[in-house]
């Protein structure tokens, strides 16, 4: 097949790496976002250039010459490796198959562009990926393939991201080819009953409130490690909390419990946190028992006031 590879970053790059070193199916071009001032170059489109394969950067799919380019490629599908901008349905009907694209959750929970986070901030016990057929709607369509992992009790945007759906996802793009070259690939209905849509997940979503159950806050803390970093405050001055585990205990919700070498231990309401590391409003990461000896930290002491 004539395969045109749109995409972005890491994941776009490893995508169209995997297809080139298969050989099975012929990239004919890559498109990606326009380049931004000040940034390096994305590291999907200096991957192709190396390659020597045809790189477009339309500002958007609406202009006629973007859309007669992307038909002179006469691709029979296109994949959406990694996607922000928004493809309307001329170009992505353009290929004769279409066009599949790639979404890091069990579409059609989780719409939106946080969809790793949120799935740890409500506590799932599983999450996934999805290919589906996009339509105009956001991460709208019917999937034609879906992968499930435990999104254990631990996981941070790290662990569930990296280590468990970014290796899954990438290799899949080699059996979405085989699935569109049987020539009848699936198309899983979404169950509209089960479709949520989260927001972006931003600093104002990641603030700590300490007299929550330590579950919640638990899982907010994880569920923005490393991005947007969950944060709380110490007299009026913010520090985002990064890693951390729950521990047992009982005590007022919001106060300082004990401080040691292994971090620093805040009572919430049915358990504890133990922070274990930090970034200080001015500073860089670092132990959380580091952060406690330069500002006096003591036991008794309240946070998030």
């Amino acid at each position: 097949m004539r395969i045109i590879v749109m995409g972005q970053q890491a994941f776009g790059k490893d995508a169209l790496e995997t297809l080139l070193d298969a050989g099975t199916d012929e990239v004919v071009a890559v498109y990606c976002e326009p380049d931004k001032e000040g940034k390096p170059v994305d590291p999907i489109k200096e991957f192709a250039l190396e390659k020597g394969l045809p790189v477009h950067q339309p500002a958007n799919f609406n202009d006629q010459d973007t859309l007669t380019t992307l038909a002179s490629f006469d691709a029979d599908l296109m994949i959406m490796a990694f996607v922000n901008v928004f493809v309307p349905e001329a170009a992505r009907d353009t290929p004769k198959m279409g066009s599949i694209c790639f979404h890091p959750s069990l579409l059609p929970k989780y719409r939106g562009p946080s969809a790793v986070n949120w799935p740890i901030i409500m506590g799932d016990t599983t999450s996934g990926y999805s290919w589906f057929y996009p339509s105009d709607g956001l991460d709208e369509g019917d999937c034609l393939l879906q992968w499930e992992c435990p999104l254990d009790p631990d996981d941070t945007v790290i662990n569930l991201y990296f280590k468990k759906i970014y290796p899954s996802a990438v290799s899949s793009v080699l059996q979405v080819c085989e699935l569109f070259r049987s020539g009848n690939p699936p198309r899983i209905v979404a169950d509209e009953s089960q479709a949520s849509y989260e927001r972006r997940c931003l600093k104002k979503h990641a603030h700590i409130d300490w007299h929550k159950p330590v579950a919640q806050v638990y899982n907010l803390i994880r569920g923005t490690n490393p991005s947007p970093g969950a944060w709380t405050t110490l007299n009026g001055v913010e520090v985002s909390i990064y890693n951390s585990q729950r521990v047992d205990g009982d005590g007022i919700s919001g106060r300082i419990m004990d401080i040691s070498e292994e971090g620093v231990t805040v009572q919430c309401i049915g358990g504890r946190i133990l922070i274990q590391r930090v970034k200080p409003s001015e500073g860089a990461k670092q132990p959380a028992s580091e952060w406690a000896e330069a500002i006096n930290l003591k036991i008794k002491d309240n946070i998030g006031n």
